[in-house]
């Protein structure tokens, strides 16, 4: 066998042996290097070695340094020799150690020669396979044994620089990282941010076409109000109120609606000329039928012609309607004209009611702008200015119900049957709220010159804002006649109205006259209308001469002024 050296065993290794690769366990391999040997004899394994004094027997021909006891290696009667090494270190300092004998004896011979080309490796590491046979022919597989780079194992000699370049690569990659992170943060808030503005975007859409206020949107789509109800199919609670002046007289009428479909609050100002329907067939005026027929006849009359269906008739005399203005705390106005004071005797006293910007009305001051109609002025222009003290009284009254009924009864006012305390507080109160919300409005009638509703009319009032159908009495059912007396004789009204509508005639009420007249005239305005005229004289008992034609009253077809000489039982 070889011997194995360790390289700590010789001082002189370094000059002796050189670095030759490492074993598969990352080992360091050497090989002697072989030396000069000037005086030595020629070594032959074979040879037989000369008897020198030894103590003990048998040596290790391969271990010349340590000597030991001869002995004939081909003597198959004795053991082989073992290797006289200390297999756990040599001697300390580097000089060789003491030879050992495996049996316990020292050998003490001289050192023999060692073997050139001779491969020593370290302590623990495996022997090299013998590539020869004895006889020096080589070993069948030592041709064939061939060596990969994949049985030798490298160790990596430290590095200093080695964890500062991790340490780069990690602060590098991190920093990608926290890049690549912040971009999808970013790119998630922007997706969140395009969301959320989409739907705010459709919410508002939504929102304003529910409400009618989307633009593009008109009551011409069919709506009525910019919603995806149709006008007919929207649900809405009216309500008819009938001002009586108890000390000027006349009256005012006006719809107070409520949309529940499309949350607006709307007073819709009615005319006294309006043209409506009797019980019996025959047309007659609103102011007419509100002081004739009273508050059942009117309302039936009302929702002919304007298709409504009414709930409920609020009379309010002026003096409730006083009382409510002082109850909810008076109201703010913009008035626009200056009342006077009627109670005032001189002239050049202040008037009443200033005319201005947010006036403040109590229930007297408002009752006097209310009814209040100067010389010469139209009746649609007391009828607007009763419309804001109607509207201004609903900013101020409570939106809670319990409340407004409570103002309600403290009127102490008889109502009609079909509108309890309870239904016109809670009713008034939903007003109320919509007003001060601003979805509230006033909107005025247009009544033609003879009392009918024109197409305008069934348009912007009539079907968006009430939902009806206008369905104005026919021109050519009956003829219309206006009656004016100025006989003196107060029962001549009465009794011609009874002969006119008898001969088949619609009566309209005229009045009074300031003054009197001698002879009666029946005037016609259309030169078709000039046959009705005469059968008009002829069904009073008027001469025929006293036809002529001129100017008629707004909604009548032939105007009659009774005079002294009119006879009613003729």
């Amino acid at each position: 066998m070889n011997d194995r050296y360790d390289a700590g065993h010789s001082g002189d290794a370094d000059d002796q042996y050189q670095l030759v690769g490492y074993d598969e366990y990352g080992r360091p391999v050497y090989q002697q290097v072989p030396q000069q040997q000037p005086h030595q004899q020629p070594y032959d394994p074979y040879a037989q070695q000369p008897q020198q004094p030894q103590q003990g027997y048998g040596y290790d021909p391969y271990a010349g340094q340590y000597p030991a006891q001869g002995y004939d290696p081909y003597d198959t009667g004795q053991q082989n020799p073992v290797p006289s090494y200390d297999p756990y270190g040599g001697a300390q300092g580097g000089a060789p150690a003491a030879p050992y004998d495996p049996y316990g004896q020292a050998a003490t011979s001289a050192q023999q020669p060692r073997v050139a080309e001779q491969t020593a490796y370290i302590p623990q590491q495996a022997g090299p396979a013998e590539t020869e046979e004895p006889g020096g022919r080589a070993r069948p597989e030592a041709a064939e044994r061939d060596y990969h780079t994949g049985q030798f194992s490298f160790v990596e000699e430290p590095d200093g620089d080695s964890e500062d370049v991790i340490d780069w690569l990690n602060f590098t990659e991190n920093r990608t990282e926290r890049r690549e992170e912040a971009k999808r943060r970013a790119r998630s808030r922007l997706v969140a941010l395009v969301v959320v503005l989409a739907l705010v975007a459709v919410g508002g859409v939504g929102y304003l076409w529910y409400a009618g206020k989307l633009p593009g949107l008109s009551s011409s789509s069919g709506s009525g109000t910019g919603t995806g109800t149709s006008a007919a199919a929207q649900n809405r609670d009216v309500i008819v109120v009938h001002l009586h002046n108890t000390k000027g007289g006349g009256t005012s009428t006006a719809l107070l609606v409520d949309n529940t479909t499309t949350k607006q609050g709307t007073t819709v100002l009615l005319p006294n000329s309006l043209a409506l329907t009797d019980d019996d067939g025959t047309t007659t005026t609103l102011a007419k039928s509100v002081e004739d027929d009273g508050s059942s006849g009117t309302r039936d009359a009302i929702d002919t012609v304007l298709g409504t269906q009414i709930q409920g008739t609020w009379r309010l005399d002026t003096p409730y309607l006083q009382n409510l203005v002082d109850l909810v705390g008076n109201i703010d106005v913009d008035t626009n004209t200056d009342v006077p004071d009627p109670a005032a005797k001189k002239k050049g006293t202040a008037p009443l009611v200033n005319k201005g910007k947010d006036q403040t009305l109590s229930g007297k001051t408002a009752v006097a702008y209310a009814t209040y109609r100067a010389a010469g002025e139209a009746q649609n222009a007391q009828l607007e200015r009763f419309g804001q003290v109607m509207q201004a009284v609903l900013r101020k009254l409570s939106s809670d119900a319990g409340a407004a009924t409570t103002t309600v009864q403290t009127l102490a006012q008889i109502l009609d049957p079909s509108l309890t305390d309870k239904d016109l507080g809670t009713f008034l109160a939903k007003l109320a709220d919509l007003a001060k919300g601003g979805d509230y409005k006033t909107a005025l009638l247009p009544v033609q010159a003879d009392g009918t509703l024109s197409a305008q009319a069934s348009d912007s009032v009539v079907k968006d804002v009430l939902g009806g159908t206008a369905k104005s009495p026919d021109k050519d059912a009956a003829v219309r006649v206006s009656v004016q007396n100025a006989s003196g004789v107060k029962d001549n009204t009465e009794k011609a109205r009874v002969v006119l509508l008898n001969g088949g005639f619609t009566f309209l009420e005229g009045g009074t006259a300031s003054g009197t007249q001698a002879t009666s005239k029946v005037v016609y305005a259309d030169a078709a209308d000039k046959e009705n005229a005469t059968e008009v004289a002829k069904t009073l008992g008027l001469p025929t001469s006293a036809v002529s034609k001129g100017r008629t009253t707004s909604n009548a077809n032939v105007s009659v002024v009774l005079g002294q000489n009119y006879d009613p039982s003729s």
